[in-house]
């Protein structure tokens, strides 16, 4: 017994002392799934592929901000088809289809064109940038055609998806008001990507490290275009808080740090919180055009149910019930084939050892009351 302690007692000293080493190693990033395709529509992969996980590889001057979108890896290749064409293609991964928008949101240009490919898309001469779910692709052909559109139609298509609520977009740029509204919104999730931007509010004050997000739209009034910044928070009661913090900001605007965006530079100031969303409206508006705009943003609490739900073979009521009775006669088999083990136990250890074990001792005592003795006896007469 005494060896048998100390071999468990080695056996855990062991297993502490490999934890601790693995905790004191640095994650290693997995090699991920390959992004883009060997061939689609026609276009055939040139060599391999190129693939990084370095944010810098794919925007040295903006890698901060991809960070800060949740970028994860990167592919470029080269593609050709027959007729000399050529298509250059990088597409970068993120965490989730919030990352991506963001960024696309990011690199998108005023002068852009909307197009109708994946989830959305903007062009340009031949440079095409659009992103599925929580890939953004750039797209650079040496010569558009009239079929280029339906090709990158087919390459989104083939791009991997990923699994869960990392699908669903921020429901963020949805209470952006449309009237009067100039294209080219941007959304934010990072302190570095709301400095470039080019915000009314600083990032000390917006509070990225308590979960904000950030949706600024421009907007055309008669004074010129204003700003309209949504800064969504977990809570409402962090947002209530924050917007404390904004007003106070703005009463007192000399003492923001020097080379921070100060709210008075911009012009008039208005502000008001719906829900967990802050609206913060600056620029060249009047008091009654701020009102009317920030009216516009009403928060909406609505329960969404983000699980998929199915109806085939293996998720139905009868499927259910089939395969109740198989486990119900699995437990039946089972006690049956318990019950005959235990009796065949018995009359196996009884033949081998019989009166030793589990048979009752003939001298065993017990109670009798000795009714059939009389029966026979003739009556007693008196």
């Amino acid at each position: 017994m005494r060896h048998l302690h100390t071999v468990v007692t080695f056996l855990l000293a062991v297993l502490l002392a490999g934890a601790v080493l693995a905790a004191d190693q640095p994650l290693k990033k997995q090699p991920s799934a390959p992004i883009l395709p060997k061939q689609f529509a026609g276009w055939q992969i040139q060599g391999t592929g190129q693939t990084s996980q370095d944010p810098g590889v794919a925007d040295p001057v903006n890698a901060a901000v991809l960070n800060e979108y949740g970028f994860t890896d990167l592919e470029s290749a080269i593609y050709t088809r027959d007729g000399g064409h050529k298509l250059t293609l990088k597409a970068a991964r993120f965490e989730d289809a919030s990352g991506a928008y963001g960024a696309f949101t990011f690199y998108k240009q005023p002068q852009m064109l909307n197009e109708k490919i994946g989830d959305q898309a903007s062009s340009l001469n031949n440079r095409i940038l659009l992103y599925r779910a929580n890939i953004l692709v750039d797209a650079i052909f040496n010569e558009l055609t009239v079929m280029s559109a339906a090709e990158l139609r087919e390459l989104t298509s083939l791009l991997p998806l990923p699994p869960g609520n990392a699908r669903n977009l921020p429901s963020l740029p949805t209470y952006l008001p449309r009237q009067s509204y100039v294209k080219n919104a941007k959304y934010v999730m990072g302190p570095t990507g709301l400095l470039k931007v080019g915000a009314p509010l600083p990032a000390q004050v917006v509070g990225f490290k308590a979960g904000a997000e950030v949706m600024l739209g421009n907007y055309d009034f008669s004074g010129g275009e204003a700003t309209l910044m949504l800064i969504s928070y977990p809570t409402p009661q962090i947002a209530a808080e924050y917007l404390r913090r904004i007003d106070v900001s703005h009463s007192q605007h000399t003492q923001q740090e020097p080379g921070t965006t100060t709210i008075v530079d911009l012009g008039p100031f208005f502000a008001k919180r719906t829900g967990p969303i802050v609206a913060v409206a600056a620029g060249p508006l009047s008091q009654s055009e701020a009102k009317s705009l920030l009216a516009s943003v009403n928060y909406d609490a609505d329960v969404t149910w983000n699980e998929n739900t199915f109806f085939d073979k293996k998720n139905n009521v009868g499927s259910l019930v089939f395969n109740a009775l198989i486990l119900a006669g699995i437990l039946m088999a089972l006690a049956l084939v318990a019950g005959v083990a235990f009796g065949g136990v018995r009359i196996l250890i009884k033949r081998i050892f019989p009166d030793r074990l589990l048979a009752r001792r003939e001298e065993m005592e017990f109670i009798s009351l000795g009714l059939d003795a009389h029966v026979n006896e003739p009556p007693v007469r008196r």
